[in-house]
């Protein structure tokens, strides 16, 4: 596994620091204004995601490995609601800032 202080890129560490910390107010300030996602292929709010699937389910993600630059990573995620699963994720940044993320099952 990779700690998250160890991720390349610094926009994607924070967000993962924040998932794992399950502070949703730095999740949303990663997060550009009007940032889209999709999980597994569909889009979502992402607030309404967010809070289902990681803030009021205990939602944490060990990285398991990146690369595209840090851009793209392999996820063992587990909430309370699915259990734990192999993912990927997909970012695009913007500024310092998460734009778009895309998440499913690897």
């Amino acid at each position: 596994m990779i700690s998250p202080d160890q991720l390349s890129d610094p926009t994607v560490r924070a967000f993962v620091t924040a998932v794992n910390a399950g502070d949703n107010s730095a999740f949303q300030a990663v997060l550009t204004p009007g940032a889209t996602m999709s999980d597994d292929g569909s889009d979502r709010d992402i607030a309404q995601w967010a809070e289902k699937e990681i803030f009021s389910s205990g939602g944490h993600m060990d990285v398991e490995k990146e690369s595209d630059g840090g851009l793209a990573l392999i996820v063992d995620y587990r909430n309370d609601t699915w259990g734990e699963m192999r993912t990927a994720w997909r970012f695009v940044t913007e500024d310092g800032r998460i734009s778009r993320f895309e998440t499913g099952q690897a």
